[in-house]
């Protein structure tokens, strides 16, 4: 009994890494994918999940096997060189940047789920979670804020499964889109797809889930928690897109309610309304965390008092990121275009946030002689590199093109063609083989220095 309450609890712990990537951003993604693709993107959340587990199992197992968070281990790499406050205002503003864009739309996400239940000024809801925010923020335990998380995941994906198993989705539809990727033509479709990844792949994620990992837990004990919690919550982003297929019309949330009222009958809106508000409000707590805990492993190095859970710093920080989602929460914003934008953004921050993780669980001096990658998990995160790079290549790509279009300098046919599609592909590829080779010079030679010192620690 007390094995299997061991487990739970580790489930529920993991499910912080759930919570985070569990927002409206989730919500409004995955439903918009569904109601205008059907299933067809369904790949892309295959994927974002496989490549979440992959990623999140090498951030928690440098903590574990180095001691150090993933934030303090680069920040260990750059020691003593000139590059390190380049390295770190880099990773540090792109991990702000892409909390506080991710804060946006948690709190308006959040608050577009209670509007499909309560009629009640925006204003009101924007206070009330804010001020429920600042209170689980205010906790002293993290451990103890991501197990309460981890139980709003558990409400929240019963939520989304009760409304998904109701519409009988087809078995058919769903097989054929989570194992054949393809890339539907219409203006949006990558957008969206990157969309899918960024907002399942979170890039903070990676430095929450080091950050409240307990340094003493065995590396099979945590395999087994964040596996099932990864994959729960994958199957609930799934479950969520199946909920959009119901949407006939041009995706918006009143759409959709009118959609389930149609299909299922009235209470299905309440359900998948506090379903969303559970995935929002979550998600707020999360993200302004995660910034605190990757800000205090980068620049706090005499344990300083005021980067404590309750020290200046850290209040600082989170009450920031959380200050940025409650003023656009007030405006007057698209709900929908936000969240889509700040999920894309994501996206394309997570293949530079890799790069630095796979640098650093492939230094032995950091991970040990027998702790480094296996080459097969560097091929499978260069992939998942190669991939983010595509994807987001051809969006900042679209982006341009759109822009140049509005300004009458470009025609509507646009610059970007199969030919260009295939032309970045193969240079994404070509960079992610390199970064392959620099890894393996850089084992090499920091192998070599291992060997110098113990040389030098066993002729003393």
């Amino acid at each position: 009994m007390g094995k299997f309450k061991n487990r739970v609890l580790n489930i529920l712990f993991w499910s912080v890494v759930s919570a985070a990537f569990i927002g409206p951003g989730t919500v409004t993604t995955a439903t918009k994918a569904g109601a205008e693709y059907q299933f067809d993107l369904l790949w892309s959340l295959v994927f974002a999940t496989f490549a979440c587990l992959l990623l999140q199992e090498a951030s928690a197992r440098i903590t574990i096997n180095s001691g150090m968070n993933l934030g303090q281990a680069i920040a260990k790499q750059f020691e003593g060189r000139p590059s390190k406050t380049l390295a770190l205002i880099l990773v540090i503003g792109a991990i702000i940047l892409g909390s506080a864009a991710y804060e946006t739309g948690n709190i308006l996400g959040s608050i577009a789920g209670l509007l499909l239940i309560f009629d009640i000024p925006k204003n009101y809801f924007v206070i009330g979670i804010g001020a429920l925010a600042i209170l689980a923020l205010s906790l002293k335990s993290i451990p103890l804020i991501a197990r309460i998380m981890g139980g709003v995941v558990f409400f929240m994906g019963i939520a989304f499964f009760t409304t998904a198993i109701q519409l009988e989705p087809s078995l058919e539809a769903i097989l054929k889109g989570a194992f054949t990727p393809t890339i539907p033509k219409a203006d949006g479709s990558g957008l969206i797809i990157l969309a899918l990844i960024g907002t399942t792949v979170v890039p903070y994620d990676l430095f929450l889930g080091s950050g409240v990992l307990d340094k003493k837990q065995a590396i099979s004990e945590m395999r087994f928690g964040l596996s099932v919690a990864v994959i729960l919550g994958g199957i609930i982003s799934m479950a969520i897109m199946a909920v959009g297929t119901v949407i006939t019309a041009d995706f918006t949330y009143e759409a959709l309610a009118q959609a389930l009222t149609y299909n299922i009958g009235p209470y299905a809106v309440y359900i998948f309304g506090f379903g969303m508000f559970a995935a929002g409000f979550s998600s707020a707590i999360t993200a302004p965390l995660a910034s605190a805990i990757t800000a205090r492993s980068l620049f706090d190095k005499n344990s300083n008092e005021r980067w404590k859970t309750n020290g200046r710093y850290f209040r600082m920080i989170y009450l920031g990121v959380l200050s940025f989602g409650l003023i656009f929460g007030i405006l007057n914003v698209n709900t929908i275009y936000v969240i889509t934008i700040a999920q894309a953004l994501n996206g394309l921050i997570l293949p530079f946030i890799s790069i630095f993780l796979i640098y650093v669980i492939n230094d032995p001096c950091l991970m040990g002689e027998e702790n480094v990658n296996s080459w097969i998990s560097n091929i499978l995160m260069a992939i998942v590199v190669w991939v983010t790079m595509i994807i987001g290549s051809i969006n900042i790509l679209k982006a341009i093109q759109n822009g140049l279009t509005k300004a009458n300098l470009l025609s509507k046919e646009g610059f970007i063609t199969d030919n260009l599609i295939i032309t970045i592909s193969i240079l994404a590829f070509f960079l992610s083989i390199g970064i392959l080779f620099l890894i393996k010079r850089f084992r090499n030679v920091r192998f070599r220095l291992l060997i110098k010192e113990d040389d030098l620690i066993n002729s003393l």
